[in-house]
């Protein structure tokens, strides 16, 4: 999904450069890549961390936070990272020289059935990028924090220091659901920040931000914490601390210090509508990177579990409907056959109000702590249901466990080569691509066979097989059951709905 000026977006605070253009070439920073309260945490120290040692509180005698101290203190542990990788280039403009691909002629075309790449076959080639971003030390063996989406599709990571040596880094591992990214490089007697309680800043606390804007090295920016536990379209999963100290493309991966000079999150997203900082921006808490960083230095990888329900916040208006007399829960609008929820009787239209014993005022609280737990993990919901309370005790799933179905092909134990790869789409995607609440949809991840023949792209949205919608993919699979000789396709495109007519035998 790529970034689009003038509307407001949330955007991935890294710096992309296509091809073998500069590190600094501005259209490719504004691609976005593809969440009022906190989760529970528990008090972080820097002994959690393998090999770091205690780092002095700062602040001046009034109680004022020191920012030039910090800087000095933790400036040092503050890293670039420069990216170089490959992804692949789309069907309709491969080939296409540099700039034709909004040329007018060609957007006339764009998007009709049957329309294939310029070179006419194949799939679609790699095309080469350098990306830029921040990290910070964690660990004086060299264990770095980063954001994932800076090193994605990266073959090649190096980390800069501040005393411009250069190291070559191993990615541990990645989480995307809650954008963390876990780096190693081969060092020792590295400087270390201290790192500091999410839990324990207010709003209106001083911040301060370091790392590598527009590539600018150790920049250091200031602010006050704006919001807690923010709840971002698409990340439902993390309890943003939103702050008002400017970020910029280059600032993703970079820490996030309160006013004593420990970290309490990492930069990850502003809200822009120029690409660029307008007072929004967004860093993952602290507490939840560790809580990832600690499943992937033990297991390679990150797990979050599942509840298996849609939900919205309550207004007014829908809270005197339910009976209840103020708008605080989380709605269930819908539950999904065979989860979590169904299986432990969940309806929709219930209202969840607490978790655990803990409230549940907005539904990103319990988007949050759903999240952040392991499948695996038994709960207590208090629900709302005909005007009298009900308790729930939940196994919760693992989200894992949709991933590999959604990634799976729709061709299996069909028999035809229909040729999709298909994933249901994540809430900002459909936010990106407009589509409606009653639109279910899959996203296409690849293409091959008889669809790619076809003109279906890698992109495109499955919206209907045979004009009846489809929201998983047993109901494609369904579709092809029949062994049909020629099925159509309604897929989205760019914005627009067009049928792609696909020949199977």
């Amino acid at each position: 999904m790529t970034y689009k000026p003038l509307t407001a977006a949330l955007v991935a605070t890294g710096v992309l450069a296509g091809g073998t253009a500069a590190a600094f070439a501005l259209p490719q920073w504004l691609k976005a890549d593809n969440h009022t309260q906190t989760a529970t945490a528990q008090p972080i120290s820097s002994t959690q961390v393998a090999d770091s040692k205690p780092v002095p509180r700062l602040s001046r005698d009034n109680g004022a936070p020191d920012f030039r101290a910090i800087v000095r203190q933790s400036g040092p542990a503050v890293v670039g990272i420069t990216v170089e990788g490959s992804h692949k280039a789309s069907l309709e403009t491969q080939g296409l020289p540099p700039g034709m691909e909004n040329d007018p002629f060609f957007q006339f075309f764009r998007g009709m059935p049957g329309m294939q790449n310029p070179r006419g076959q194949g799939r679609q080639p790699q095309l080469p990028f350098r990306g830029l971003g921040s990290g910070f030390i964690i660990s004086a063996d060299g264990m770095i924090l980063t954001n994932a989406h800076v090193v994605r599709d990266a073959k090649e990571v190096m980390v800069k220091l501040s005393d411009r040596r250069e190291f070559s880094a191993k990615v541990l591992g990645t989480d995307p659901v809650t954008d963390v990214a876990v780096l190693k490089i081969e060092a020792s007697n590295l400087p270390v920040v201290r790192l500091g309680n999410p839990e324990q800043i207010e709003v209106g606390d001083p911040v301060l931000a370091i790392g590598s804007p527009f590539g600018f090295e150790q920049s250091a920016t200031q602010g006050i914490v704006s919001a807690k536990g923010r709840s971002l379209p698409g990340d439902a999963a993390v309890p943003f601390i939103q702050t008002d100290a400017a970020i910029n493309p280059g600032n993703s991966g970079g820490p996030l210090f309160d006013g004593d000079g420990s970290v309490i999150g990492i930069n990850a997203q502003i809200y822009s509508q120029s690409g660029g900082y307008q007072g929004l921006s967004f860093a993952i808490p602290i507490n939840v990177a560790l809580n990832i960083k600690d499943q992937i230095v033990k297991t390679g990888s990150a797990h979050h579990a599942r509840l298996g329900v849609q939900i919205q916040d309550l207004d007014q208006a829908l809270a005197a409907s339910f009976g209840l007399p103020r708008p605080d829960g989380a709605l269930v609008s819908q539950v999904t056959a065979n989860s979590a929820a169904g299986k432990a009787g969940l309806k929709a239209g219930d209202v969840i109000t607490e978790i655990d014993g803990k409230p549940v005022v907005r539904s990103g609280v319990l988007s949050s702590q759903i999240g952040m737990s392991a499948p695996g993990d038994q709960v207590r919901l208090k629900v709302w249901r005909d005007k009298s309370w009900h308790d729930l005790d939940v196994t919760l799933g693992s989200a894992d466990e949709s991933t590999k179905l959604a990634g799976a092909s729709a061709d299996a134990a069909s028999g035809n080569q229909l040729g999709l790869a298909l994933r249901p789409l994540t809430a900002e995607e459909r936010r990106q691509v407009d589509i409606a609440k009653t639109d279910q949809g899959l996203l296409i991840e690849d293409v091959s066979g008889a669809a790619e023949k076809a003109g279906v792209q890698a992109g495109d949205v499955l919206l209907a097989v045979n004009g009846r919608s489809v929201e998983s993919i047993e109901q494609v699979r369904d579709s092809l059951k029949g062994k049909p000789k020629q099925i159509a396709l309604l897929v989205m495109r760019d914005g627009n709905r067009i049928f792609v007519p696909v020949r199977l035998s």
